[in-house]
């Protein structure tokens, strides 16, 4: 099952899901672009957003206002949708409209693989980015270890290239997210930690409980449209 959590005010760019990407509002775009890997729901607090899918097709379910992340509005629509425990629930941001269907289909296989395995609590993914894009705040980097678990997650620069090497990789951070029902209650039981607040990255509360993300190298042209300036740089990309 692919989860969209759309929460319809943002702080960054007002009503941005509703936007239009290329003749559809973003969220839309964003489920037909993966709804041929899987059912797709939209999970949203806006009855428009419940109204806007159905004209579409698209089944979505209503969840609480109050909820403080995406993850905590999909662990509420996989409650009503009965998903049993092991079923595997991605998460699937309403900002990815060009989000590629095989990047996807990677967080799929690999949260598959890791069901029960090695304290995975979920899994992620990365794509490797230039030097300038890792300067961004708004793309967030990754660094892994050797078995490709993440080490930490910051909208800083890391690693920092303290002697300046040449060759140096940085990974940004695809806000795509695989867990099972039962990990993605478990992961909304947890405290929130002080470096979830700090970064505001939610992804910080696994690691800093001491369960492990996994993570999978993918291509992908695609980004998060966090602001104006990136939906016009990826108007510019993708049309």
């Amino acid at each position: 099952m692919i989860i969209i959590p759309a929460r319809l005010n943002s702080s960054r760019f007002e009503n941005k899901i509703l936007v239009d990407i290329l003749g559809l509002p973003m969220v839309i775009r964003t489920a037909k672009q993966v709804q041929e890997l899987d059912d797709v729901t939209i999970a949203t607090d806006s009855q428009d957003v419940i109204d806007l899918a159905a004209s579409h097709g698209i089944n979505a379910v209503m969840t609480s206002s109050d909820h403080q992340s995406g993850t905590d509005r999909i662990n509420e629509a996989a409650s009503k949708l009965n998903l049993n425990d092991d079923d595997i629930v991605i998460n699937v941001q309403a900002d990815e409209p060009f989000i590629e269907p095989n990047v996807i289909k990677s967080v799929i296989d690999i949260t598959k693989q890791n069901v029960g395995q090695n304290n995975v609590m979920l899994s992620s993914c990365y794509k490797l980015i230039d030097s300038e894009m890792a300067d961004d705040p708004n793309h967030v980097k990754v660094i892994t270890d050797n078995s490709e678990n993440a080490i930490y997650f910051s909208r800083n620069k890391i690693p920092y290239n303290r002697d300046h090497h040449h060759g140096v990789e940085y990974k940004g951070h695809l806000g795509i997210y695989g867990f099972t029902a039962k990990t993605l209650r478990e992961f909304c039981e947890l405290q929130t930690k002080d470096l979830e607040n700090i970064e505001k990255l939610e992804q910080l509360r696994a690691i800093s409980s001491g369960a492990s993300v996994s993570m999978v190298k993918v291509k992908s042209q695609s980004f998060g449209i966090d602001t104006q300036e990136d939906l016009n740089k990826a108007l510019e990309i993708f049309s």
